[in-house]
């Protein structure tokens, strides 16, 4: 198979297509002709060697793709409702930049409605990482108020549309006022340049009282002066750091507000903990990805070949929505 190699840790040009073996779907396991990657900021994590991929995964970069089942444990893809041949996407914990990939089956979602591969491939860590966090953790509610840190990222552009699908009301962070302009018509209810606003007093003049739960990818002194945003009973999950591990907060703040502060990574989770995920979203999510009431917001495609490229846009930040690299028909 064609697979994109990280050839030594560094900048965007130590990606190289190379050729790999072909993998093998074991007990539990499909292999999957991928037709499309997706790209997100784990990977250039992974590529600048902050963020090895965990025990028994693939070297090979990757954690989204789509494409059609060409082989598997046929026990386990009755037991889920899949067949040979069927076009699905996946969430794994490495491997997707590649022609063919190994993923298990509790983590793989059918294609929903008529979208295309690259829509599809665009869906799987987002998706998996906003309901997790922000429905599963955060535990928010309909009517309550979430902001989001990063409006326009792959998260963020998830996050907008199904915390308004599900009916919350939704503030976000963008660097600039076409990004804020692009989340207010993906839906969000208010948008606030970072750059030219200070985000704590927006909040105080938009949501008397705070917000009820904060997506935060930024970490760092964020933390601080979010804790200011929050509501009595609000709700902090922290899902990436990019703006330093360091942070110091007014603990009384915590005290009395009553707060919650939380985190969590995704990719070293326990199989059956990404099942039970991808369950609830066929169950919850996929119907209105299938119906148009939610629609993957795809900014720029790549040809494999071209994976460095793609991760210099990701590193310009750029992009609205997100990065996918196609594969070649075998």
């Amino acid at each position: 198979m064609k697979a994109v190699e990280i050839t030594t840790f560094g900048l965007p040009e130590v990606l190289r297509l190379a050729e790999r073996p072909d993998p093998i779907a074991g007990l539990g396991e499909v292999l999957i002709r991928v037709r499309a990657s997706g790209v997100n900021r784990p990977d250039v994590l992974q590529r600048s060697g902050a963020y090895p991929p965990p025990p028994g995964a693939s070297d090979i970069p990757g954690l989204e793709v789509a494409g059609e089942i060409v082989q598997g444990d046929a026990v386990a893809m009755a037991q889920a409702g899949l067949r040979l041949g069927e076009r699905v996407c996946a969430l794994v914990a490495g491997g997707g930049y590649a022609s063919l990939c190994v993923a298990p089956v509790g983590q793989c979602l059918p294609v929903p409605g008529k979208l295309s591969d690259v829509q599809a491939a665009s869906l799987p860590e987002t998706f998996f990482t906003v309901w997790s966090n922000v429905f599963d953790r955060a535990r928010l509610q309909s009517g309550e108020t979430l902001l989001i840190q990063g409006g326009t990222s792959g998260i963020g552009v998830t996050a907008i549309q199904m915390a308004k699908t599900l009916g919350a009301r939704v503030i976000v962070t963008a660097g600039s006022d076409e990004k804020c302009a692009a989340c207010l018509a993906l839906g969000a209810d208010h948008a606030i340049n970072y750059k030219t606003q200070d985000f704590v007093a927006e909040i105080k003049r938009l949501a008397d009282g705070g917000v009820d739960v904060i997506l935060d990818m930024v970490a760092g002194s964020y933390v601080a002066r979010e804790v200011k945003c929050l509501a009595d009973d609000g709700r902090l999950v922290i899902i990436a750091v990019q703006g330093g591990v360091q942070s110091e907060i007014n603990a009384g703040l915590v005290l009395r507000k009553r707060l919650t502060i939380t985190g969590s990574t995704l990719r070293a989770r326990p199989m059956a903990f990404k099942s039970a995920i991808a369950q609830a979203l066929k169950a919850r999510v996929w119907p209105l990805l299938a119906s148009g009431a939610i629609k993957p917001v795809i900014y720029r495609t790549f040809a494999a070949s071209l994976a460095s490229e793609a991760h210099r846009l990701m590193e310009s930040n750029a992009h609205v929505g997100k990065i996918v690299l196609e594969w070649p028909a075998a």
